[in-house]
């Protein structure tokens, strides 16, 4: 079969070690850093098989200088094309094939195969996957929080604390299981909701706190860089590291990173382990969020759109409140992840507006607050559950599980943890529940950053503490 493939276009893989390989198609290099570079080069070999309809030869050199014969499919399936030299050491690639062939060969276990070795009994050899370097760990123990410092519920005992970098902030996993910290010694550390370090792995002094974020559909641990996107799958998995552009910068307003390119440079996503140009959207629009390898445009007064790589802008049209025309739209203020927010004037009274949530999948109507001067929401902050069932657009507080609002006024919210919204009024902290009632908060009292399983966890003055409840 091999015969009748035709040699063109050149394609060669070199692995360099652990992590990095280089793939060159005709003439052309691909550099890849990848915690699977030989994965990662027979994807990009089957996408370009892929766009030519049909298998390409290839040439696999791995780092010793051993090269090897091969032929990927589109759909990923790796062959070894048999040599008279090396009928005795045939080396056995990674070989995808259609799921109903590989149940019938493993009795349902997916079988990962490493494409880099040369066998002398034809038998698979299979390894793991390397993974994060040993190193030593920071220093975790229990203490005490500050008397009448603590929010209500809590206790002053924490049962674990660590130190963190100076001005960083810890990130959460959604679940609540996982606590990420910048450690004060260079280093991203992850630990349990308990305070057991999970994993660690060494990062750049310029780096930002950690964000978990979603890549190529898999839930990873992403910390950026002036100069480099880093993320982790986790499990002790060696990290991805993808350069940036120069004066790039990452944002993680929506469900993945969207890294923008400057005023007139565009945006890039991440799709399958590398950043991708960004489609633009209509002419003068934003890029706003990303979510996969989808970026979400808007123009100031509407109407938004999605692009995605290799496909047609898919417009978002926001649908007005009962009784406001469509032609009402006054601005698209912001978006996070489900939802876009849009001030629409109101039909009836001359100078106010009616703050709406919209959804950024349908367009449709998440929440209406009450109107509003049209100055007043250009001082309000958007606050967002990250678990998605409320949330505060300044002093407009939304049930997003049942679309109900309520509004107290002059309410200037600052985050969301548990069940409480917690915000300012004339200076003094309350926490508000999402029907608007009020719980005035001890002076000097720190809010909690998020809670993980049953602790409250709490940055102060560079240090994460894990509060127990209160008994």
């Amino acid at each position: 079969m091999a015969e009748k493939i035709p040699s063109w276009p050149k394609v060669t893989i070199r692995l360099y070690d652990d992590h990095n390989a280089e793939v060159k198609i005709a003439g052309r290099s691909h550099p890849l850093n990848n915690s699977d570079p030989r994965a990662a080069a027979i994807q990009l070999v089957a996408e370009r098989a892929a766009q030519l309809g049909r298998a390409v030869k290839v040439t696999a050199v791995e780092a010793d200088g051993a090269s090897w014969p091969l032929v990927i499919h589109p759909d990923g399936q790796v062959d070894a094309i048999d040599t008279d030299t090396r009928r005795n050491k045939k080396p056995v690639w990674p070989i995808f094939v259609a799921m109903a062939v590989a149940v019938v060969l493993i009795a349902g276990t997916a079988l990962y195969i490493t494409v880099f070795s040369k066998l002398g009994n034809h038998k698979p050899v299979v390894t793991a996957s390397p993974k994060l370097p040993v190193l030593p760990g920071p220093s975790v123990g229990p203490d005490e929080f500050p008397p009448r410092t603590q929010p209500p519920g809590w206790s002053t005992h924490a049962s674990w604390t660590v130190d963190m970098a100076p001005n960083s902030t810890p990130a959460i996993r959604p679940d609540g299981t996982e606590v990420a910290i910048l450690t004060t010694d260079q280093k991203v550390a992850v630990f349990t909701s308990s305070g057991k370090l999970l994993w660690q792995d060494k990062v750049t002094k310029d780096s930002l706190s950690p964000v978990y974020t979603t890549i190529d559909s898999k839930l990873v641990l992403a910390v950026a860089s002036p100069d480099t996107l880093s993320y982790w799958a986790g499990d002790g998995a060696l990290p991805s590291k993808l350069p940036l552009p120069d004066s790039a910068k990452v944002t993680f307003f929506g469900k993945s990173p969207l890294i923008l390119l400057g005023s007139d440079g565009g945006s890039m996503v991440v799709s399958g382990g590398k950043l991708t140009a960004s489609p633009q959207g209509q002419r003068f629009s934003t890029p706003l969020l990303a979510e996969g390898d989808r970026t979400l445009y808007a123009l100031p007064k509407g109407p938004l759109g999605w692009t995605q790589p290799g496909k047609d802008l898919v417009p978002l049209n926001p649908v007005p409140p009962k009784g406001v025309p469509a032609g009402n739209l006054q601005e698209v203020v912001t978006a996070s992840s489900d939802y876009a927010l849009v001030l629409w004037a109101d039909p009836k009274q001359p100078g106010k507006v009616i703050p709406v949530v919209h959804s950024t999948a349908s367009g449709k109507v998440v929440a209406v607050c009450g109107d509003a001067s049209s100055t007043d929401p250009e001082h309000w902050a958007w606050v967002p559950d990250p678990n998605r069932k409320f949330a505060a657009w300044g002093e407009c507080l939304i049930n997003l599980t049942a679309g109900q609002t309520r509004t107290i006024k002059d309410f200037q919210p600052l985050s969301i943890s548990g069940s409480f919204v917690y915000g300012t009024l004339a200076t003094k902290l309350y926490a508000a529940t999402a029907i608007g009632k009020l719980y005035p908060m001890p002076d000097g009292m720190t809010r909690p950053w998020a809670i993980a399983a049953n602790h409250a966890i709490l940055a102060y003055s560079s240090v994460l503490y894990a509060l127990d409840p209160q008994k």
